[in-house]
């Protein structure tokens, strides 16, 4: 009798366990297929779906005549998945011709134990193709795009440059990201056991949408030959770096735009990050003399002077309890406007500032944009700095230094903005580096912008005629044979703790030509230049051979050329 209920109690207890189980493996069915039948459907169709994002083609870029200064090309990264490689030994003998590697190496990577193997990254476009034309099981060609600039270094800070990561830095290629990088597209599908995306399965594609392209006001030739001579400027007077900038003073377009030292934006992980930055934007520095342009254009328009007016220049001159003195520490006796341009007298431009008052010198260097941005279509633009009045660290000194450009940052593109504002009848414009912007089959064309009057029409020809006379005046080495040139040389002293530097300066000519119409105006800084600290030695004649070729380049008459052709045409 006890065997039996021994036999029964082993019976009922295998059927209880039995029931359990069922119980547990319903309530399990139950939760799958009713309580969490959607969360599972989601994890089945995206173990059976891939999502492939496609990314866009970058925009090209390229100068106003259509040569390629940035492009995108393809390469490809080759990986294998060893497991599924059905023939590794005949997959290497095809690789090792293709690649021209040893076939020793790449079969290591087709028999390796990881599930997957990187074999080689950044292979031509041609060697990729050729890979996936095998359509080999377990190994991929995975295409990239690769940002190339043709042209080297030209233009290395205009153009700026793309990371691996597709992002546009600095430059036009910062400042035009959104435009140039298009949108990415999307391929959804079914997955094969072998990851591979199933051809004729459920999926759905939306296509990449190309980024557009930007044609520069840039001319590449010009270009070039700024490059070229800044670089041979730098390297004769012994400098630390310079900048040039070259604008249409009409429009405001920049037509070459150059820094040195410079770097190769195909390989800048290679090159010092702090050539990164673009000097002619970014780089704040006392503009020197060449703001005198500035003080005697607001005198002039404020009717404090004429050309003829006289003024007694004993040598210094008191602001605030600081004297300033002129840069030969001579007093000229009393001399005429023009002579305190030719001669470039602190004391003489300081008396104009003494002229005008704190109030309307202060809103005439607002007039011409200084402590604000020029919104340039360029990345990293710096706004220089400006005291004013209003400022509770301005002092009185402040006017006078301010006069001859002393105590005032700018950047290299104000300088040139302000006094393309002199050159273009008193309008200041908005300088722009991109002409046209091709997205597809639509073009639009970049129109010039006025953003304020400075001066009066009467100013600007009065004051233009003024810097032409000074040059003759001292026979300066910035004229050009046949052409009358408008311009003012800067020798500006470097700050440091205390005070100035003793001997190092930023040497600077800023000038228009032809001075009854100017078709172009040319900025030159040479950063402390060792054969001489000023700029009538080192800006001037380096103004003086790019502006002669420019002439050329641009297609511009010898001035008796060209009025008598205009006086042919009435």
């Amino acid at each position: 009798m006890k065997e039996v209920e021994q036999y029964r109690f082993r019976i009922y207890t295998i059927m209880a366990v039995m029931c359990a189980a069922g119980l547990v493996l319903i309530g399990q069915l139950v939760r799958w297929q009713i309580i969490e039948h959607a969360r599972f459907k989601a994890l089945a169709n995206e173990e059976h779906h891939d999502e492939l994002v496609i990314p866009a083609r970058r925009g090209e870029i390229r100068d106003r005549n259509g040569h390629l200064l940035a492009v995108d090309v393809i390469e490809y990264n080759i990986s294998v998945s060893p497991q599924i490689i059905s023939d590794p030994y005949a997959t290497a003998d095809r690789l090792s011709r293709l690649l021209n590697r040893p076939r020793d190496e790449l079969l290591q990577y087709l028999t390796h134990e990881e599930l997957w193997v990187p074999i080689a990254f950044a292979v031509p476009q041609s060697v990729g193709e050729t890979i996936i034309d095998w359509d080999i099981v377990g190994l991929q060609a995975e295409p990239q795009a690769k940002r190339v600039y043709p042209e080297s270094e030209m233009g290395a800070h205009l153009l700026g440059f793309v990371n691996g990561n597709g992002r546009g830095f600095y430059g036009v290629e910062g400042y035009y990201q959104n435009m140039l990088s298009g949108k990415p597209g999307l391929q959804t599908g079914e997955r094969s056991p072998f990851g591979e995306m199933i051809p004729l399965g459920i999926s759905h594609y939306v296509p990449p949408v190309s980024g557009t392209t930007l044609y520069l006001t840039i001319d590449r030739s010009l270009q070039f030959l700024v490059e070229r001579e800044l670089e041979r400027a730098v390297r004769e007077y012994r400098a630390q770096g310079g900048s040039v900038v070259i604008l249409q003073p009409q429009t405001g377009a920049v037509l070459a735009m150059a820094s040195y030292p410079t770097y190769d934006p195909n390989d800048y992980g290679s090159s010092d990050e702090r050539l990164y930055f673009d000097p002619a934007v970014s780089e704040q520095y006392e503009p020197g003399s060449v703001l005198k342009i500035i003080t005697m254009a607001a005198g002039l328009d404020a009717g404090v002077v004429t050309p003829d007016t006289t003024v007694f220049d004993s040598g210094a001159i008191e602001f605030g309890g600081r004297v300033f003195y002129n840069w030969d520490r001579q007093g000229h006796g009393t001399v005429d406007m023009v002579t305190v341009l030719a001669q470039s007298l602190n004391v003489g431009i300081a008396q104009v500032a003494t002229l005008l008052g704190k109030d309307r010198f202060y809103t005439y260097m607002r007039r011409f944009g200084f402590g604000r941005l020029t919104e340039v279509d360029l990345a990293s633009e710096g706004p220089g700095t400006l005291k004013t009045p209003k400022d509770a660290n301005w002092h009185e000194s402040d006017l006078g230094a301010n006069s001859f450009g002393q105590g005032i940052a700018v950047t290299p593109i104000q300088i040139g903005v302000a006094v393309g504002a002199i050159a273009n009848d008193g309008l200041l414009m908005k300088p722009y580096v991109v002409d046209r912007v091709v997205d597809g089959q639509r073009e639009i064309q970049v129109k010039p912008v006025v953003v304020r009057r400075t001066v009066s029409q009467e100013t600007a020809a009065t004051l233009t005629n003024m810097l032409v006379a000074a040059l003759e005046q001292i026979d300066s080495e910035a004229m050009v044979p046949g052409y009358k040139v408008a311009g003012k040389t800067g020798t500006a002293e470097i700050p440091v703790p205390g005070g100035y530097h003793p001997t190092l300066t930023l040497a600077s000519f800023v000038g228009y030509l032809p001075a009854d119409d100017p078709q172009v105006l040319v900025l030159i800084i040479i950063d402390r230049p060792m054969t001489s600290r000023w700029g009538s030695k080192t800006a001037a004649p380096t103004f003086q051979r790019i502006a002669e070729q420019l002439v050329v380049l641009l297609d511009i008459p010898p001035d008796n050329v060209r009025l008598a052709q205009g006086q042919g045409a009435n």
